[in-house]
């Protein structure tokens, strides 16, 4: 299986996530617990992704986090 890199995944986890928008870990979990149920989250089982554009958007509509 070849590695895909971050910034051409559809889905990151929060680790990647932390990295490619230099965003930490912990206020990335913050932010998830806030809008819990947000169409940019998914679910694997219990693992946590993030929709990568979807996020972008909505990171490009706000000032502060």
């Amino acid at each position: 299986m070849k590695n895909v890199p971050i910034h051409e995944k559809y889905l990151l986890s929060i680790s990647e996530c932390s990295k490619y928008f230099g965003i930490g870990q912990n206020k990335l979990r913050r932010i998830v617990s806030e809008n819990a149920g947000a169409s940019w989250l998914f679910y694997n089982g219990k693992r946590l992704l993030i929709k990568r554009e979807m996020f972008e958007r909505v990171l490009d509509e706000i000032d502060t986090i």
